[in-house]
């Protein structure tokens, strides 16, 4: 009788590949809904991100990340320079990547 049931208790405890497999499983599947609920997302807006900076043009309307309105007048490899009062002819040097937004493209 008591070798009986050491077999069924054998029988009932899982493999060690088995107990591996089930105990990472869960952290599989969170890492994939994180992938595709957060890095996934971000990195699609990064590449958006990237594309409009670099598709900046001469007189588009842009916005920085400072709040400040601009016209683009001229572009260098790292920064853009922005025309910000067109009566007095106010220009500032900002980063590219200070470049927020694209309010209306220069042909447009």
């Amino acid at each position: 009788m008591f070798n009986s049931m050491l077999f069924l208790a054998q029988d009932a405890a899982p493999s060690g590949s088995s107990a591996l497999i089930s105990m990472l499983l869960p952290f599989a599947l969170l890492f994939g809904l994180m992938y595709l609920m957060l890095i996934r997302p971000q990195n699609k807006k990064e590449k958006e991100r990237r594309n409009m900076i670099n598709n900046l043009q001469k007189n588009d309307h842009v916005i920085t990340s400072g709040g400040m309105f601009g016209i683009v007048s001229n572009i260098k490899d790292d920064e853009i320079t922005l025309k910000v009062d067109e009566d007095s002819n106010v220009k500032i040097r900002v980063s590219k990547n200070a470049i927020v937004g694209v309010i209306k493209k220069a042909n447009s």
